[in-house]
């Protein structure tokens, strides 16, 4: 981590006076030299004569458009760092900006603690980021049984992993069904994946303890963010080892085509950093179980590697399938299970559109079905619903935040059962 310079110097491009002396008082105050400019119209000659470190820019600004600004600046001057800013912006402007070079994107009103947690990040000189305190929320009262313990392989040192660079991508929610996107930045070691808004003035984990809800897909929620749909990604996540991510999004992470396959694209662009940091995966002492009254059951028991052995028995046209998945780097669970889209019955759009969920649902998003086949697409695997479900297990079990070792047999269940797997095998080894 870099020592932050006395001669540190930050240029402030914006057309509002009262933002420059805001911007200008807090950074000052951190021991930044700042500079001001109250247009566009200058800034090229500024960096050229001051040799600026980063620049903090303005998106609506009279004469000079701040989109084209950036572009100017990242063709002439690529190793300064810009960060946008705006008042108007959304998700899509951010990925936009980004796309074309800039570092990141916040909006106004700023807040001046995001503001300087992103101004150290593209210094170099970013501390872990923090998500919220807060008591680990209680599992639901669900029966459980724990069978006799097996002594199990010490766990192994991983090196953390992050990105090594930011990258993007769009796409429209499945259940809000509002346009979002995603927007990856890599972290310092020990930071954790957290989510957060354009603004990254406040966080979320992607920790058990943080589950909002589980009704038809899994959902984080902290003070002030929700973060939807973030199975499918965090399998990816999972897969990958990447340890370290700064996750902005606006309300739902993208259904993509209802399957994982664009996200390990996304992780492969964004290319993986090993870091010099370790960490170590869970590593399951004995067996863990969560059975419901109606048949449902998942459990996972010690292992030498990490594997999920997945049942279901739906009606006509799905049938019985069953898939077991063992996990031997991300080349066999790019191959064998992120392809696996999620699926649902014709019946129950009606009843899901009522409880205000699918509203993004799409014939090019999801395997739709009715009582008798399949009515938009042809299967990626004769047992793709299975795997789909494998995948759903992959990601919510990254929750507990590290990778972890054993195997999990599952049937019939969904992601309340999952997460109050989770739960137990929390208070149990006492994570």
């Amino acid at each position: 981590m870099r020592e932050k310079s006395a001669e540190t110097t930050i240029l402030v491009v914006d057309d509002e006076e009262g933002i420059r002396e805001s911007v200008r008082e807090v950074l000052s105050d951190e021991g930044y030299r700042v500079l001001e400019a109250s247009d566009g119209t200058r800034v090229l000659d500024m960096i050229r004569a001051e040799r600026p470190r980063l620049v903090l820019l303005d998106i609506w600004m009279p004469q000079v458009d701040g989109i084209g600004l950036l572009k100017e600046i990242k063709d002439q001057e690529p190793e300064v760092n810009v960060i946008m800013i705006s008042g108007h912006g959304n998700i899509h402007t951010a990925v936009t900006a980004t796309k074309l070079g800039a570092f990141d994107f916040i909006e106004k009103p700023l807040s001046l603690d995001g503001l300087l947690l992103t101004v150290r990040r593209a210094l170099g000189e970013s501390p872990p980021m923090r998500g919220e305190s807060g008591k680990p929320k209680a599992g639901k009262g669900k029966r459980r049984s724990r069978g006799t313990a097996r002594t199990a392989a010490p766990a192994q040192s991983l090196k953390q992993k992050t990105l090594k660079k930011s990258v993007v991508i769009s796409g429209q929610g499945l259940h809000s069904g509002i346009k979002t996107g995603v927007i990856l930045h890599p972290l310092p070691p020990n930071s954790g994946v957290l989510f957060s808004g354009i603004s990254a003035d406040t966080s979320v984990p992607a920790h058990v303890d943080y589950v909002g809800s589980t009704g038809y897909a899994t959902s984080l929620r902290g003070k002030g963010i929700v973060v939807g749909t973030v199975e499918h990604f965090l399998a990816v996540l999972h897969s990958y080892g990447i340890s370290n991510l700064l996750v902005k999004m606006q309300g739902e992470i993208p259904i993509m085509d209802g399957s994982a396959l664009e996200f390990c694209h996304l992780i492969e662009e964004g290319g993986i950093q090993e870091q010099e940091e370790e960490w170590s995966e869970i590593v399951i002492d004995r067996t863990y179980r969560i059975d419901q009254k109606n048949g449902e059951s998942i459990s996972i028991e010690s292992s030498d590697t990490f594997g999920v052995r997945y049942v279901l028995n739906y009606p006509k046209p799905v049938g019985v399938q069953e898939h077991t998945y063992i996990f031997r780097g991300p080349d066999t669970f790019k191959e064998e299970i992120a392809p696996a889209r999620t699926f649902g019955f014709l019946k129950d759009i009606e009843k899901l559109e009522k409880l205000g969920l699918v509203n993004g649902g799409r014939l090019s998003n999801c395997i739709l079905m009715d009582d008798e086949k399949i009515l938009n697409t042809e299967l990626r695997f004769a047992d793709e619903f299975a795997r789909h479900k494998i995948l759903d297990i992959i990601g919510d079990f990254y929750l507990l935040g590290r990778p972890i070792r054993g195997m999990i047999t599952a049937r019939m269940t969904g992601h309340s059962d999952n997460i109050a797997l989770l739960r137990e095998i929390r208070k149990g080894m006492g994570l």
